[in-house]
Order: C-alpha cells, then sequence, then structure tokens
C-alpha cells in the first residue's frame, strides 16, 4: 500500500515542482536561481534538462511557447481525487479496495501528464543546435554517472556497517 501512495504522490509533487521552477526559468531566461527552493528542484531529474546551455533568444522564446502550450494540454492534478484518497485515509474503517482505486486513478493520470511533459521536452531538444545537444549529452552522462557513483556508496555503507559489527567481539 505504501507503494502504491509513493508511485501516486511523489511523481504528482515532482511535477508540480518541475512545473512552477520551469515556467518561472522559461519566462526569465533564468536556469537557476539562488534561492534554496531551486536548489532542491535541480535535484528533479529532468528539472535541469537545459541548465547550461546558453540559448538564443529565438530558441527562447520557442521554448516557452512549447511550455504555454504544454501547460494547456495537460490536465491539471485533481484536487477532488486528492481529498478523496485523504477521506478514504481518515475514515473510520479502512476501505482497501476504495483507496487502490482513487490510487490507481491519480497515478494513470499522472503518467498521461509525464508523457506529455515528455513530449514537450522532446520538442524542446530538437530546437537545440547539434553543439548543444551534444553538451546535453554529456552533461546528461555526467550525471547518471554521478548517481552511479553515488548509489554505489549507499549501497556499500550498510554493507561495511554491517561487517564492521560482525567482526567486533
Amino acid at each position: 500500500m505504501r507503494k502504491v501512495t509513493a508511485v501516486v504522490v511523489v511523481p504528482a509533487l515532482i511535477y508540480i515542482l518541475f512545473a512552477a521552477w520551469f515556467a518561472n526559468a522559461a519566462t526569465t531566461g533564468e536556469t537557476h536561481q539562488g534561492d534554496g527552493a531551486n536548489r532542491t528542484l535541480r535535484q528533479v531529474p529532468q528539472s535541469h534538462m537545459f541548465d547550461g546551455i546558453s540559448l538564443t533568444e529565438q530558441q527562447r522564446q520557442q521554448m516557452r511557447d512549447l511550455m504555454q502550450q504544454g501547460r494547456y494540454d495537460q490536465s491539471q492534478i485533481s484536487i477532488n481525487d486528492l481529498e478523496q484518497l485523504h477521506e478514504l485515509i481518515i475514515a473510520d474503517k479502512f476501505d482497501q479496495v476504495a483507496y487502490e482505486a482513487q490510487a490507481k486513478k491519480i497515478a494513470q493520470a499522472e503518467v498521461a501528464r509525464q508523457v506529455d511533459m515528455a513530449r514537450v521536452r522532446n520538442q524542446m531538444y530538437h530546437l537545440l543546435t547539434p553543439q548543444q545537444q551534444d553538451i546535453l549529452k554529456k552533461r546528461h552522462q555526467q550525471r547518471l554517472d554521478e548517481l552511479r557513483r553515488l548509489t554505489n556508496m549507499q549501497l556499500s555503507s550498510p554493507l561495511q556497517a554491517a561487517s564492521s559489527t560482525d567482526s567486533t567481539p
């Protein structure tokens, strides 16, 4: 049940944060702000897709137009659906079937939103010059390498802790 909730709620929050960040970056032409909120948003995998790329004014305008179009094409997260989930959680008797049905409904809507966002990012990517695309590919590979390194460190840490406690008398 926790997994279903995580699958539904986390992507919805990521979507909201990404949309807000990118709308701000696209309209101001800036990819980084000095505040802590944007630093957190940069941790979302696709939120920094175009960081470090110098865009022409025409590219910036085309990206703004695509984002604007994408916002109109996407259905909004239904507050009523989230409220229904909350009502099921605080009910006197937990109804697992109803909760699963509501969570699946929200998850399907979230998948549709993510597909729409990916379509817009694809269109934006193809507005870039081949040199800009190469920079993005290199940056993406660097991020993947860093994530792999961090994942390996996290996986080895508990093993090292377990082995060191096992050998202690």
